[in-house]
Parts: structure tokens; sequence; C-alpha cells
């Protein structure tokens, strides 16, 4: 414990390093987050509908993501993070003006192909970057500092969302407010050192290129180890990504509950409410992605199956509190997925990086993705035909016990250990 506190305290808070700060905060004031779900119900949508534009989203994730991660290796990784950021805007501005599932369903392939270009993209240049300073025994404490300030974007995010539909009494206006982090995160990019780009050397052929990225990329998933920490690290990323949205409603219930705003009109006590409720998670999320360096010389095998039990269980307590109308038990249970969340990326990524060469990290960190999309993609169908079936307390047990089952069989039937990694 104190060689970990020691190593966390020696972290180089350079300006590269408060530039990976400010990313991660601009990236997550994406105000419409904390009233997706309301928003899209709002304008006539099934959960079922919800559900297949969450999948649509999923797929187009899960088709470009190891294109796009060879992509950024071999032409440049800044290149991917500033078209993901102008295919985010274009998808905020049609969110804007959608009145209709089709149309919304353009919004989501946009959406798609920005966390496509994303996902894996800036955790590679981080990696890449403790690499040049020869501080790569931080790579858990840095990422978990680095992340904890997109939880506090995010925290802010909601606040800030809740205070604009109090005021505005319509949830579209959102969508045009996060462009403008996005356009700042454009500039952002831009100002970061060339050797963050990192295009392959070995060749100027951008055919070349692309093959010599992709021989070592697939030569690296050939090993079970580095398959079987990227599937533990999607399985619980995939589950709340499909269901985060969906505990909108439940913050709406409690809003009901609050005696001093029963006269309040429903649209400006449900931005109060779920705003602060959004804050105060977020602030946890924050604080525990802080803390993830704590655990980074514990066995993650372990670390890992006990968070991702942890998590679903969460899940069920969540339901059956929902389920009982014990609204903010079913809230707390809610609010410890996305800890257990926050708690395990930066330790999950920190091992990848530990066993995959850095010029294709971003390819590998694509990969998990690509596996999350898919996970994604069937958990927000199963959970939007039970939600419109029967109703999300149930769909919120049904997911989490399976899941819950499914890992425990793979545990016990697993031979592989992360620790022979």
């Amino acid at each position: 414990m104190f060689v970990q506190l020691s190593l966390c305290m020696s972290i180089q808070k350079d300006l590269q390093y408060y530039k990976f700060c400010s990313y991660g905060f601009l990236k997550n004031l994406r105000f419409f987050d904390a009233f997706f779900i309301l928003f899209l119900v709002n304008k006539g949508l099934s959960y079922t509908e919800i559900g297949i534009l969450y999948a649509f989203r999923e797929i187009i994730v899960n088709l470009l993501e190891i294109p796009s991660g060879i992509a950024a290796d071999s032409f440049g990784r800044k290149n991917a993070l500033i078209l993901s950021f102008l295919a985010y805007i274009i998808s905020f501005v049609i969110f804007y003006i959608s009145t209709g599932f089709w149309v919304f369903l353009i919004a989501f392939l946009l959406y798609g192909i920005g966390e496509a270009f994303r996902s894996g993209t800036h955790k590679g240049m981080i990696m890449r970057y403790l690499q040049i300073k020869n501080q790569g025994k931080l790579k858990v404490s840095y990422y978990g500092h680095t992340r904890s300030w997109s939880q506090k974007g995010s925290a802010i995010s909601a606040l800030a969302a809740g205070t604009l539909v109090f005021f505005n009494g319509d949830y579209n206006s959102i969508f045009l407010f996060s462009a403008v982090p996005y356009l700042l995160n454009i500039l952002l990019v831009f100002s970061y050192p060339s050797e963050l780009n990192y295009t392959s050397k070995t060749t100027k052929n951008p055919i070349k290129k692309v093959q010599s990225t992709s021989r070592s990329f697939f030569g690296i998933l050939r090993q079970p180890g580095v398959l079987k920490i990227m599937s533990t690290a999607a399985f619980h990323t995939a589950y709340l990504k499909a269901v985060k949205d969906y505990i909108q409603p439940l913050m709406v219930q409690v809003a009901l509950l609050v005696p001093w705003m029963l006269k309040m009109p429903a649209n400006k006590k449900n931005a109060l409410i779920i705003g602060a409720i959004y804050f105060i998670i977020y602030l946890l999320t924050s604080t525990a992605s802080r803390k993830a360096g704590l655990f980074d010389q514990k066995n993650k095998e372990i670390v890992a199956f006990n968070t991702l039990i942890i998590g679903f269980a969460a899940g069920i307590v969540c339901a059956f509190s929902w389920y009982w109308h014990i609204y903010w038990l079913a809230l707390v249970a809610f609010a410890v997925v996305f800890v257990i969340e926050s708690l395990r990326k930066p330790i999950l990524t920190g091992a990848i990086a530990d066993n995959v060469p850095n010029p294709i990290l971003t390819s590998v960190l694509s990969a998990q993705s690509q596996l999350k999309t898919i996970l994604t993609a069937l958990i927000a169908l199963v959970f939007g035909f039970f939600a419109d079936t029967f109703d999300i307390a149930t769909a919120f047990f049904a997911v989490s016990f399976t899941l819950l089952s499914l890992s425990l069989i793979i545990k016990l039937f697993s031979s592989t250990s992360l620790t022979n990694l």
C-alpha cells in the first residue's frame, strides 16, 4: 500500500497531464446524457424502439471498431480523434432537429462513428506518453487520475443540464450546448505534441502500414491471457452502457416523492432531481477512478472477478428495490454499478497495456471495445423487449441475473489466469 501511494504521489503533473485531464472533462460534458431516455420517450418512441436504436449504434461501432483502431495506429491518433468529434457534433445537430425514428437512426449512425474512432485512441496516447517519459509503472494511477476528471465532467454536465432544462422547459437545446465542449476538444487535440500522433514508422506506404499493424494486432489477439482480460473488461462495461440510461425513469419516481416540489411543473422538477442525483453519482465515480491505483499491485484476476460479481449483484438489488417501490435503495444500488465500473476501468486498461506493444495498443483496445459493443447491442435489445413486455424492474433483474450467472459459469470453466499473462 505504501509503495502504491508513493507511485500516486510521483505522477508528473506537467502541461500534457492537464491537457489529458481537460480532454476527459470536455468529452464528458454531454449535457443530454442525464435526460437521454426521457428525451427519446418524449419524442414518442417505445422502449423497444429505443433498444433497437441503441443496438444499431453498437452494430455501427462494432463494424468500425477494429478498422478505426488500425487506422488510428497506422495514420495518426490525433487525426482519428478529430474525425470522431466531428461525427459527434453532426449527430448532436441531427438530434436537435429530429422528430421521428428514422431520422434518429441517422443521428445514432453518426454517433456510432464517433464512438468507434474515439474508443481506445486517447488511452493509447496516454500510454504512449508514459512510455516516452519512462513512467510506464504509473499507468493505472495516471489513467485513473485523468479519468477522474472525465467523471467530474459528467457531474458538472448533469448539474448544467438540469439547470438548462429547468429554465428552458425542454430537452432539445441540450444537444446544441453539447457541441461546444466537443469543438473545444478538437482544438485541444490539435495542440497535443506530434509524437503522440504515433503513426507507424515502418514504411511510408499506406497499404504496408496497415498490413504491418494488422499482423502485429492479430498476433497479440492469439494470446489467450490477453483475450481473457479483454473479455473481463468488456463484460461489465457493456452491461452499464446498455442499461445506464434506463435509471432516468426511476429518478422521475424519486422526484414525485419530494414533498416541497409537489406543485412544481414535471419537467422542472425532473430537471432538478435528475441533475442533482447524477452530480452525486459522478462525484463518487470520479473518486473511484482516482483511487484505482491503490489496487494496482493486487491480483488483477481476483479484483476483476470480484468487482464484476459485485456490479451484477448490485443490479439485482436495484431490480428488486424498484419492484418493491424502495426507490432510494434502487438508486443506491445502481450508483454502486457506476462506481464499480470506474474502479475497474483503469485497472484493466493498465493490465492490457502491460501486455500489449504500444504501436498496436489502440487496435487492441478497439478490439476490446468491439467485444463490448456486441454485448451492449445484445443487452440493449433484450432489456428493451423486457421493459416493454413487463416493466423496467423486471428487465433489470433478467439482464443482471443472466450476466451474473454467466460470469460464475465462465469462472468455473476458465483455466487461464491473468497472473500468467
